[in-house]
Parts: structure tokens; sequence; C-alpha cells
């Protein structure tokens, strides 16, 4: 009968937790169709916390205008440019799309261009491996270019009958964001006291956590603008056309590592060379090469100040997959679901280590009180490690 008591306060701890889990569940469910704007108000709210705190000091102390202030500028200063470019950018795609219907590229006459610079050596290689034969290309090429015509009008009429839930969703980013830039670092601390794991645990992963958001939107964000900004000016300056939807799709290959920006202006100045315009394509390839591909190294030491501790590989495959699974915002999601996931791993391997090491010393302290050891049984030694010689006899 004694341990009635404490069955009845585990019965009702445990009952509490599963009311707990399924409550947690169900507001899960429910905030799920608005995941990825909340998702990009938190990570906006974390880049901008150095903007909203000038403006609480300007403010003298106050919240809600310095909040306000500072949702203004970001919504003037970040998100009208990006819808603005948005819309040029998907201009631009369907008058080239429709440009390329109109006069498609020839690749036989481009062949048969590049085959007749090659050595015959070449020559008699390519003719061995069938791929002389341009007419199966020409064919998929034209058929792709319907497709993506096609993919172009369907994603505009999507755009435009989503246009509600585009601007519904806009605006709870953008009021959450406000109350993020807030009330951030309070709902951050109640989040850490509150998650049942070890407190120095817990501060770990959110410095963990913060770290990888840095590095990901301040470093690689950053960098791929700045990367899609030159390739735009390279390209308008080469007089190729379209120059800032070339540019944008540089910026998003800039943000997949190994890849990188190099995919968009490495073909785009070998088909400026193969088409005769020689100054352009040069000028396209010793850009990309010494300008484009060098704000990398850069500008990241500067912005991030250190790595990430991410291998590169772990980068690509996540954020490939992030892609595959819920679009764009795996760009962000899968570098940090894997930064998260080293380093959990890594705060266990280090408290099993600091355990052994626990286990180590205790065994070594309680060593000289084992049951027939005692101190006139001890073989006592000097800093050298020498026994002291027995006393000479009278």
């Amino acid at each position: 009968m004694t341990h009635g008591p404490h069955s009845t306060d585990d019965l009702q701890q445990g009952s509490f937790l599963l009311i707990l889990a399924a409550v947690s569940l169900l507001m899960a469910v429910i905030v799920w169709p608005f995941a990825q704007p909340l998702l990009w108000a938190a990570l906006a709210a974390i880049m901008f916390q150095p903007l909203y705190r000038w403006c609480l000091r300007k403010m003298r102390g106050r919240r809600n205008p310095a909040a306000g202030v500072s949702l203004l500028v970001i919504f003037f200063a970040v998100m009208v440019p990006a819808l603005w470019i948005g819309a040029l950018v998907v201009q631009q795609a369907v008058v080239l799309v429709a440009e390329v219907q109109r006069q498609p590229i020839d690749l036989a006459a481009l062949f048969d261009q590049v085959y007749g610079a090659l050595p015959d050596v070449l020559r008699d290689a390519i003719d061995r491996s069938g791929w002389a034969d341009m007419e199966m290309a020409q064919a998929r090429l034209e058929s792709l270019l319907s497709e993506s015509a096609g993919m172009i009008a369907t994603q505009a009429v999507s755009i435009g009958s989503g246009a509600l839930s585009f601007f519904l969703a806009f605006g709870v980013a953008l009021y959450v964001m406000s109350f993020l830039l807030r009330d951030g670092e309070r709902i951050g601390r109640t989040l850490l006291r509150t998650i049942p794991v070890e407190r120095a645990i817990t501060e770990r992963l959110a410095e963990r956590f913060l770290g990888i958001v840095r590095a990901t939107i301040k470093g690689t964000g950053v960098v791929a603008l700045v990367q899609g900004a030159l390739s735009t000016i390279t390209l308008m300056i080469a007089g190729v056309p379209s120059a800032l939807l070339f540019g944008v799709i540089t910026a998003i290959f800039a943000l997949v590592p190994v890849i990188g920006s190099g995919a968009v202006w490495v073909p785009a100045g070998l088909y400026l060379l193969l088409t005769g315009e020689y100054w352009q394509g040069a000028f396209v390839l010793l850009t990309g090469f010494f300008i484009i591909s060098s704000a990398d190294n850069v500008l990241r030491p500067i912005l991030v100040g250190r790595d990430t501790g991410i291998p590169d590989w772990i980068i690509l495959v996540t954020t490939l997959g992030g892609l595959s699974l819920v679009g764009f915002s795996g760009i962000v999601l899968g570098p940090l679901v894997a930064g998260l996931f080293l380093a959990s791993w890594s705060i266990l391997r280090e408290q099993r280590d600091e355990e052994e090491e626990r286990r180590e010393r205790a065994a070594v302290i309680a060593a000289p009180d084992q049951p027939g050891e005692g101190d006139d049984d001890q073989i006592r030694v000097d800093a050298w490690g020498r026994a002291p010689r027995p006393p000479e006899a009278g």
C-alpha cells in the first residue's frame, strides 16, 4: 500500500505527457500550411536582430515602435526589390523561351563548327561513339522548349489563381516577424528552459543553430546574391539576352556546393566563343574565373568569420534533399538539419568521452584503497619514480 501515491503520481505525470504530445501534434498539424512562411519569418528575425537593436537604441527602449520601423526597413529594402526582380525574371523567361521557339538553336550547325576545329583523332572517336548524329538532340531541344513554355504558362496561371494564398502567407510572415523581432530573445530563453534536456546541451544546440543560420544566410545567401549580381552585369556587358534571368540562375546555383556559379557563366562563355563572339566569350570566362568565383573566397570570411564545420558533401546532399522535399526552403533547411544532426552526435560523443575519463580517474583514485593493499605495503617512490634505499644497519 505504500507504493499507491507514487503510482498515482506516475500515472498523472504520464497522462499529462500524453496530453502534451497530443496537443503539440495538433498544433503542428494546424500551423503546417504556414510552415514555410513561419520558417522564413524566424530566419529573417534572427538575421535582422542587429537592425532591431539599433532601432531600439535610437528609440530609447520602446520595443513596439522599434519593431515596426525595422519591419518597414526590411519590407522596402529587401522584400519589395525581391518581388520586383522576381517579376522581371518571369518576364524575361517568357520572352527568352518565345524567342528561342521562334528561332531555335541550330545544334547541327553549331556541332559542325566545333567538329571542324577538332583534330582527326577526336573526330574518329566521335564518329565511332555515334555522337555525330544531332537529329535526336535537336528534337529533344525543341521538345524541352515546348515543355518550358508550357511550364512557365502553367506557373503563371497558378500564381495568378493562388495570389490570395500567397499574399495571406506573406502577410502572416510579416506579422510573425514583427513579434519575433521584438520578443525573439525572450522566446528563445523560454524554450531553452522548457525543453526537457540538460541546460548545457540545449545552450550548445542553440548556439550551433544560430551559427548555421548565420553561415547559411549571411554567408552563403549574400555571397550567392553578389555572384548573381556580378554575373548579371558581366552578361549584360557581353550582350547576352535575358541577363537578369541568367544572373538569378547563377545565384541559385551558387547556393549549391560543388556546382557553384560556374554552371552558368562557363557554358555562356563557351557558347559565345563557339558562335564567333570571341571577345565577349573571353570576357565572360575571364570575369567568371577571376571575379565571380573569387567573390566566395573574399566575402565569406568577412561575413561569417568561421566555417560551419559541415563537410561540403553533406551540405550538397542535404541541400538537394531539402530541395526535393520542401522546395526552395530546403536550401536553408537541409544544411540546418545537417548541422544540428552533427552537433547532436558530437555532443553525445563528448559526453561519452567525459564519462569514460571520469571512470578512469575514479579507478585511479580508488586503486590504493583496494583490499590487501595497505599503506605499509605500498612501495613509495620519489618524483623521479625511484624507490628509496632501505635504511642501513647501525
